[in-house]
């Protein structure tokens, strides 16, 4: 096992290093100069004060992200510093990325353990239950839920959430953090809980339904492939109850599967929801980042996409570690 993930881990850094030049080049080669129209941005702010030129803040600029050096000098200029934990300070935030960062991903965070937790309760089960009831009712009712919530896209969710919730009952805000009239500052730390607890529903309630359909499908298919394997026929045989042979045995089997995919979803909590985070004006990593690519921040993107290089290779890092826990086949081998 410690030779296995030795060797994960040096190919997710040969993986990461080549991901990264991926992205650098792309950043490189924009078809529009962002870092020209900040340099003006920070000259026009800080031209009456005496501040710096535009030519001067275009190579500052330029030599921070090794823009000045073409492409290949640049990036490893660049990479040097991240490895460093330095990607610099945001141009839309007015702070250094890391910052903005610690600021803003436990509300991503909150939100993403509230689905996943909640994903694992309602979806697992449900997918169990249609496998074993295979063509009824149940079964085809969990059918449509699931591929109800794999088929549509967030942004149509959302909206029949707001309809439903926020326009027609009137129960939540449409979007945002806090109410109108809230006071943060005058509050008690229950009622600006309370207040943020009621924003966060909608979006924890579309996530929620995007999510359990993927894995009810997939447990309803894992379980119903075991149940039809010749040790559940054994088992069944030997007399041992259906509460045994689903409990001791199908599910035991059926979770191998399922566990590495969640272990792949793990660090998404710390991803954001960029699309959900959006539509609802939630302050999380996925609403930052959409708007600092939008006003063309390239410290913030790199930033944000180096972090969902790292969390993705982790993500299959640990998907891969857990099926060896789970199957001792896999350690065999």
């Amino acid at each position: 096992m410690g030779k296995f993930i030795v060797k994960r881990l040096l190919l997710c850094v040969v993986i990461f290093f080549f991901a990264m030049f991926l992205i650098y080049t792309l950043i490189y080669n924009l078809p529009s100069s962002y870092v020209e129209t900040t340099a003006r941005e920070l000259a026009a702010a800080t031209s009456k004060m005496g501040g710096k030129t535009y030519q001067e803040w275009l190579e500052q600029l330029n030599a921070d992200y090794g823009m000045n050096k073409g492409l290949v000098a640049g990036y490893f200029t660049w990479l040097g510093k991240a490895l460093q934990g330095k990607f610099g300070d945001s141009w839309k935030w007015n702070m250094p990325c890391t910052e903005k960062f610690s600021k803003v991903i436990w509300n991503s965070f909150i939100l993403g353990l509230i689905s996943f937790i909640f994903e694992i309760i309602i979806a697992i089960p449900l997918g169990v239950i249609a496998a074993r009831k295979q063509y009824s009712i149940t079964d085809y009712t969990v059918t449509v839920i699931s591929l109800v919530g794999i088929s549509l896209p967030t942004f149509f969710i959302a909206t029949v959430f707001k309809l439903i919730f926020a326009i027609r009952l009137k129960w939540f805000d449409i979007g945002g953090m806090h109410s109108r009239n809230f006071i943060a500052s005058t509050a008690t730390g229950w009622e600006n809980f309370l207040d943020l607890a009621k924003h966060f529903f909608l979006p924890a309630l579309t996530l929620i339904f995007l999510s359990i359909g993927g894995l009810m499908r997939y447990t309803r298919t894992n379980m119903l492939e075991v149940l039809n394997a010749d040790y559940i026929r054994t088992a069944r045989a030997k007399g041992l109850s259906e509460s045994k042979v689903i409990g001791l045995h199908a599910f035991r089997n059926t979770l191998i599967p399922v566990v590495t995919l969640l272990g792949g979803t793990l660090p998404g909590l710390f991803s954001g929801a960029m699309i959900t985070e959006t539509l609802f004006s939630i302050e999380g990593i996925g609403y930052v980042s959409y708007q600092s690519m939008v006003g063309g921040d390239i410290p913030f993107t790199m930033f944000y996409l180096s972090l969902m290089s790292v969390l993705t290779l982790l993500g299959n890092l640990i998907a891969d570690v857990l099926y060896a826990v789970v199957d001792p086949r896999v350690r065999v081998n």
